[in-house]
C-alpha cells in the first residue's frame, strides 16, 4: 500500500514529465511558468521547486537550453540569420538569446553560424546534434580530479 506522501510525490513526478514534455513539444511558443503550473494543477512556486529537484535546473534554463539546441542546428542549417533563428524559436529579445547562446554554447550566434558548417561537415545530422549539445558552464566546470 502507498501512504499518501508517497502517492503525491508520484502525482507531481508525472506531472513535472507531462510539463518538460510540454516545454520540449512547444519551445517555440510563448510559455511561462504560471501557464505551465496551471496546466498542470500546480501553483508556480511549486512547480518551479519540484521541478530544480527532479531536473536540476529551472523551468525557464530548461526552456532557453531547448531553444537553443533547435538554435544550433538552424545556425549550422546556415539559410536562416541570427535574427531569424531567434524569432523561430521562440525567443523575443535578440539580446537576450544572443547571451543565453554564448553562456550556453561558449560562442556568440553569428561565430557558431559562420563556423559550425566547417566542424560538422559530412556529419550525419544525430551525431552533429550530439557533439554540439550545449554544455552548461556549471557542467564544464565539474570536479574531475584528472583535470586539476
Amino acid at each position: 500500500m502507498t501512504s499518501k506522501p508517497a502517492a503525491q510525490s508520484l502525482r507531481d513526478l508525472a506531472r513535472l514529465r507531462r510539463v518538460r514534455d510540454r516545454i520540449d513539444r512547444e519551445y517555440a511558443q510563448p510559455l511561462d511558468v504560471e501557464a505551465l503550473a496551471r496546466d498542470a494543477g500546480m501553483s508556480a512556486g511549486h512547480l518551479s521547486r519540484q521541478f530544480r529537484l527532479a531536473y536540476g535546473e529551472s523551468v525557464y534554463a530548461y526552456l532557453m537550453t531547448r531553444r537553443i539546441e533547435r538554435a544550433m542546428a538552424l545556425l549550422r542549417r546556415g539559410d536562416l540569420s541570427v535574427t531569424e533563428v531567434c524569432f523561430e524559436v521562440g525567443c523575443s529579445s535578440l539580446g537576450t538569446f544572443s547571451t543565453r547562446f554564448t553562456e550556453l554554447v561558449g560562442v556568440p550566434p553569428s561565430v557558431y553560424r559562420r563556423e559550425s558548417a566547417q566542424s560538422t561537415a559530412g556529419m550525419p545530422a544525430c551525431v552533429a546534434r550530439q557533439v554540439t549539445r550545449p554544455i552548461r558552464n556549471r557542467e564544464a566546470q565539474g570536479n574531475d580530479p584528472d583535470l586539476d
